[in-house]
This record gives C-alpha cells, sequence and structure tokens, in this order.
C-alpha cells in the first residue's frame, strides 16, 4: 500500500539489462548473454559501463523483499557486474509512510515497488522514456502482463517505471495438517473457490486446545484478484462496487468467514495471517503471493523451522478456470531526485538482462522477461523449494493487474473495513451499498481539495 511503508515486507530490486540477451539461445550460468540481433542493429548509442565510482541507494515500498533477496537478487550482482559501483538499501523506521520518507530529505536514486499513484504526486518518479532511448532498452522482451500493466500510470504516454518480475499467486497447503485430519491434498487441477472452501470446512477443526483453519482467503482485497477489479471507475472514480462481479466476490468472502470455527476469538479481526502458516504451521490452506512467501519461509528454513507444505494451483472462480489471479508487478525506477540518473538507468538495464533475470527466477522470483528457459529454472536455489511442485505455479496464466484510479488507495480501506461488517454477519447488498456510498463520499472529498 503506498500510503504505508511496510518495514517487514521489503522488496529487493533487481536491475536486469534488456540489451544483453543471446541471439544463439539461452546463456548457462554465470555467462555474459551477447547481444539479440535486434540490438546489434540498433548498435549502443551510450555506453553500458560506469566508469566513476558510484554509490546507488535502492529505497523499496508497497512489497515484500527480504534482506537475504536484496542481497543475493541485487547488490551482489549489481556489484560483480559494474566494478565502480556499490548499491545500498534504505530501510526508515516500520511505520514510516512514503510521504513522511520523502519529506524527511532522503533521496533515493532508485524506487522500487507495485505501484506510482503516491510517487507521482509526490513528483519523485522519472518518465524513463528518454533513457530507455538513450541506451537502447529494448521494451519488446518485457511479458506483456507486466509491461501494459506499468504504461497504465502513463497519462500521456510516460513509461514511470521497468517490471522486475511478476509476482503471482498460488495455494501453500500444510500437508501435516492434511494428515492429521485423513483429508486428501488439494488436487494439482485448478479448483474453485467453493470447491476449496469445502475442502476448508474439513480441516476448520478444534483439537487439543489447538484451533486449525481449514482456508484464509483474507477477504475482499485478494478474493477480487480473482477477476482482477477495480474499487473506482479509472476515468469517472465512481464506486464500481455494485457490479455482479463484485457481488460474486463479496459472496465468497461471506462464506469463508462463515465456516463455522474460522472466525478468530478477537472480533476487531477476520483473518489469521501468513505467520498462523509459517510458524504456528496450524492452517491448512493459504493463498498467497509467491514474494509474500517463498523469501520469507526460506529465511525460516535457514534458521532451522520447516513445515510440510506444497504448492496446488490457487483457486478461482466458475468462469475464470484456466486463469490464476492479476499478477502483482513489481518494478524498478528512477527516483526524480537522484543525483546518478544514467548510472541508475544502466543499474536497471543490467536488472533486465537473461544474466540477471536467471539470477532472480533461481531464487524464487518469477522473471519479467520473455524467455521460458528462464522458468525452468526457477527456485533452482531456494532451499525451502526444493520438492516443491514447481509447475503447479506457470499451470495457468495470471491475469494483468487492473488500471487503477488515482485515489484507489485512497479508498481500499474502506473495502478492508467492510470485510469486518460480513464477517460479523452483515447482509452482502446491505455492505456493498454502504461501503459504495461512503468510497463515493471520500473521491468527492479528494478531488475537491485537489
Amino acid at each position: 500500500m503506498n500510503k504505508l511503508w511496510l518495514g517487514t515486507a521489503l522488496l529487493t530490486v533487481v536491475s536486469l539489462s534488456l540489451g544483453a540477451c543471446s541471439s544463439g539461445g539461452t546463456p548457462k550460468a554465470g555467462e555474459t548473454p551477447a547481444p539479440s540481433s535486434a540490438e546489434a542493429a540498433a548498435g549502443s548509442a551510450e555506453s553500458d559501463d560506469i566508469t566513476e565510482p558510484t554509490n546507488l541507494k535502492l529505497f523499496v515500498t508497497g512489497a515484500t523483499f527480504t534482506d537475504t533477496e536484496f542481497k543475493v537478487q541485487i547488490k551482489d550482482q549489481v556489484e560483480k557486474h559494474f566494478k565502480n559501483v556499490t548499491i545500498e538499501r534504505i530501510t526508515p523506521p516500520t511505520g514510516t509512510t512514503v510521504q513522511d520518507f520523502f519529506s524527511s530529505g532522503e533521496e533515493p536514486d532508485l524506487i522500487f515497488g507495485d505501484g506510482y499513484h503516491t510517487l507521482k504526486q509526490l513528483k519523485v518518479v522519472e518518465d524513463l522514456r528518454p533513457f530507455i532511448k538513450k541506451y537502447n532498452f529494448v521494451e519488446s522482451r518485457l511479458k506483456p502482463h507486466t509491461y501494459d500493466y506499468i504504461k497504465d500510470f502513463g497519462e500521456n504516454g510516460e513509461i514511470y517505471g521497468i517490471p522486475y518480475n511478476s509476482n503471482q499467486h498460488i495455494l501453500y497447503y500444510n500437508k501435516d495438517v492434511f494428515d492429521k485430519f485423513g483429508v486428501a491434498y488439494p488436487s494439482d487441477e485448478q479448483m474453485t473457490w467453493d470447491q476449496a472452501f469445502e475442502l476448508g470446512r474439513q480441516l476448520t477443526r478444534e483439537e487439543g486446545g489447538v484451533q486449525y483453519i481449514g482456508i484464509d482467503t483474507e477477504g475482499l482485497g485478494m478474493l477480487s484478484r480473482s477477476y482482477a477489479l477495480p474499487i473506482l471507475d479509472p476515468k469517472t472514480g465512481k464506486s464500481v462496487l455494485d457490479s455482479p462481479q463484485w457481488l460474486t466476490v463479496f459472496q465468497a468472502a461471506k462464506t469463508n468467514f462463515e465456516i463455522p470455527g474460522f472466525l478468530p476469538k478477537d472480533e476487531t479481526k477476520y483473518m489469521w495471517g501468513r505467520d498462523v502458516f509459517m510458524k504456528d504451521r496450524t492452517m491448512a490452506m493459504r493463498p498467497a503471493w509467491l514474494a509474500n512467501m517463498v523469501g520469507p519461509l526460506e529465511e525460516l528454513r535457514q534458521q532451522g523451522i520447516e513445515s510440510n507444505w506444497d504448492i496446488a494451483p490457487v483457486p478461482t472462480f466458475p468462469d475464470q478456470l484456466g486463469k490464476t489471479r492479476e499478477a502483482q508487478v513489481h518494478s524498478i525506477t528512477l527516483s526524480s531526485l537522484s543525483k546518478n540518473k544514467d548510472a541508475a538507468f544502466k543499474v536497471i538495464k543490467f536488472l533486465l538482462s537473461d544474466e540477471a533475470q536467471r539470477v532472480i527466477s533461481r531464487n524464487g522470483r518469477v522473471p519479467a522477461v520473455i524467455n521460458p528457459e528462464l522458468e525452468k529454472e526457477y527456485g533452482a536455489d531456494v532451499g525451502v523449494l526444493k520438492g516443491k511442485k514447481i509447475e503447479n505455479i506457470f499451470k495457468y496464466t495470471p491475469l494483468k493487474t487492473h488500471a487503477s484510479h488515482k485515489y484507489e488507495t485512497n479508498v481500499t480501506k474502506f473495502v478492508t473495513e467492510a470485510n469486518l461488517e460480513l464477517a460479523k454477519g452483515a447482509d452482502v447488498n446491505t455492505v456493498i451499498r454502504r461501503t459504495s456510498e461512503t468510497i463515493d463520499k471520500e473521491v468527492e472529498k479528494l478531488l475537491k481539495n485537489e
């Protein structure tokens, strides 16, 4: 979320060079790829080298990226490739908002995150089109669902970022909980949400004073990603919660909340969270992002804390079978405050090369570039992924993230609050109507204050 700095949910930025793709096939690990035929024909207007000693600072906002991921995927790669460059990560105190961070006088060179509305409002991001042209960055290598999402932020064709990885959804499941209650594991074929809820009912039990949770979808915000739904009409700014698809989402969230034994005893909460799956190990199924769980699970493994889990395709609604959820695009961009913009863009270009994207794939992130060979190496260097059903990550097609109105993040909190109303037993249609009215009033107020 762009209003809140999540100190424990940091994304690492890996700069990968699109211009370094091999025209003669996929290079082996550790090799520097040769230029593609298109790049060789175009030549390079400017050198990609960085000859002067340069220190770059990276700011991460709105996504999970562990310190280990930052070191392996960005710092080590960048400093090995560019002998004159050092790169460090700026980590503000937990609870620092993006606005507070930039008003504090910090001047990062690179920004890593998953959206640009707040950054645009603060005027701290750069239009990358001049740098793309100057350094012959090959845009056609980017996966369309990642780059098209970035393009939605440019009202006049501006390019505010370069996709770094496609953060996709899977269904994590704890084998031990299934085994404990004698229930068969989730299928390798995609379930509907109703099928997942029925499976979750069999596993939501209290035994030996321990509450086991069958499935936690985390409510409206996450379920809506099965349809890639906006909250506001991108053009008018009006609430779209009264659409048929949103009605389906509200009904699904209520179904999850109504599973007997599901709701936390704390009446101010409606979900359990990832630690119940990762640390307590009392949750049977958790649909979630790859980046949200893989890195933290690996860090726990390195501390000697392991669980017996595996991967199934994320469930969806019946009319969406064959698709997963909208992919979250983690991207990297230049800060307009940087005094090293050319060097910083060269780092971005390197991080989009096959060489660098191979490293992120092997370390548990889905590459943003089109190269099926890289996906075959997904998770190869992540101990916690050894023996897991990696093929289920790529079995179905992710949706492009919806285009959003500039005030969508300002009103997301009202949809979050609607979860609690549903959890307390409120009628679905009543909650939709009240939430829509509240959202429309908030947008009107924001527009008046512009």
